[in-house]
């Protein structure tokens, strides 16, 4: 039965990788727990096992006592001196009780013990491989469906992957293999418990890590990542060698490498943008593909205003304001972003100059959109504050209306409005002329 018994031992090692060791106490847990339900033992009793020969021992650990008051817990001093001739009142003496048989009963509570911590050997081992192997990613087969969660083979245990770490309408066959990215590895009473992701912001590092050379060398550096799963995700990258562009490495020959990513993530759209120290040049690129005029930054309020040409607006918003979203989490700023007709009506609007609804300042916006300089920070109404602002109205109007418009002028009136006034004088002296020479013919 012994040699029955190792033989078990060892198949269980090899096929569960389990250390015999671990067998072993197992096994003498198992049967101190079967001696002392069968055979109304000692509460202290070891068990042994000779790990060469596999001779199985019961001892019941005994205090020695002058007087005996309870022999499942006391032994006489003269009765234990048998055991131990060195042994003093107070001591604790093993003494062997191994029975002759444990039967049937003890031998099926010893197996189900057993089989008991051979399954938490092996629940702490599953453990102990996953839990290093967080934030990687490792491949499976959709093996079935609970509920909406998917649960996924991965050879020696499952995987879980919940609903909410699935790319939204992307169905599961059965039988299929998938890559998941592990997130979280728990333990539990049932065992560990191994939860994979699709949509975790790692998925897409570790998959850029597996396609492009150059990042799993550490040429190129991943700086930052921001993902709408199944939608669209921005990736921030740098280079540590100036004669490789990261842009280009991640993108690959004809967009090969950035290309498979997104079949992986089921088309889900890869925004590669180059990284850089300089805040305003790093808020500007991660609008991309948006082009960006200029960038104000507040950094007290940790905010940027970006201002885009009129016809970028929509682009650099985005669809449902995806772009500019994951443009700020990338960044780590909060983003405003206007047109520059948005930006300049409220930089008039901000010193005062004219109301924006006013139809005077439509004109206004549109020079000063087109040449932000001609703002001036002179009080508002002063006659020399639009003169810049008014000069092709000015050239319009005619030399002649200019220098009239100049005399006539009221000192606190809008050039726009002289400017008409120019118009009607020189329409008025044109009869005025023509009598003065009615008259001299008649003379």
């Amino acid at each position: 039965m012994n040699k029955e018994l190792f033989a078990a031992l060892e198949s269980l090692e090899k096929e569960k990788g389990i250390s015999k060791e671990v067998l072993f106490e197992a096994l003498e847990v198992a049967l101190i727990s079967a001696y002392k339900r069968n055979f109304q033992s000692a509460p202290a009793v070891r068990v042994s096992i000779d790990r060469d020969t596999g001779d199985i021992k019961v001892f019941s650990q005994l205090r020695v006592v002058e007087h005996v008051e309870s022999d499942q817990q006391e032994v006489s001093l003269y009765e234990a001196r048998v055991y131990d001739p060195r042994c003093q009142i107070g001591d604790i003496v093993e003494m062997e009780v191994t029975p002759r048989e444990f039967g049937r009963i003890a031998a099926q509570t010893a197996k189900q013990v057993v089989i008991q911590r051979i399954r938490e050997a092996e629940r702490e081992l599953i453990y102990e491989n996953f839990v290093d192997r967080t934030e990687e990613i490792i491949t499976g087969l959709v093996r079935r469906f609970e509920q909406r969660n998917v649960i996924i083979d991965l050879g020696r245990t499952e995987a879980v992957l919940p609903v909410e770490e699935q790319i939204p309408h992307e169905r599961y066959r059965q039988g299929e293999r998938v890559k998941t990215f592990i997130a979280d590895v728990k333990k539990t009473t049932k065992g560990p418990q191994i939860i994979v992701s699709r949509t975790h912001t790692g998925f897409l590092k570790r998959l850029f890590e597996m396609e492009v050379p150059e990042i799993y060398e550490g040429i190129v550096e991943i700086k930052a990542a921001a993902r709408e799963a199944g939608y669209r995700s921005k990736l921030a990258v740098s280079s540590n060698n100036k004669d490789i562009d990261p842009v280009g490495a991640c993108v690959g020959p004809k967009g090969s490498r950035v290309q498979a990513i997104s079949n992986e993530l089921k088309g889900e759209k890869i925004d590669i943008i180059k990284w850089s120290e300089e805040s305003e040049e790093y808020i500007a690129n991660a609008l991309s593909p948006a082009k960006v005029s200029s960038v104000i930054l507040d950094s007290e309020k940790k905010t940027a205003t970006v201002v885009v040409p009129d016809t970028q607006l929509s682009l650099a918003i985005g669809k449902e304001g995806q772009n500019a979203r994951l443009s700020a989490k990338i960044t780590g700023w909060k983003i405003d972003i206007s047109s520059e007709t948005q930006f300049t009506e409220k930089s008039l609007s901000a010193i005062g100059l004219a109301d924006p609804d006013a139809k005077e300042t439509e004109e206004l916006v549109v020079e000063i959109a087109a040449d932000p300089e001609v703002i001036e920070s002179e009080a508002p109404g002063e006659p020399e504050e639009l003169t810049a602002v008014t000069e092709d109205a000015k050239d319009d109007a005619g030399e002649e209306a200019l220098e009239e418009e100049k005399e006539a002028k009221p000192k606190k009136k809008s050039a726009k409005a002289t400017a008409k006034k120019g118009k009607k004088s020189k329409s008025e002296s044109v009869p005025e002329d023509d009598a003065a020479e009615e008259l001299s013919a008649d003379d």
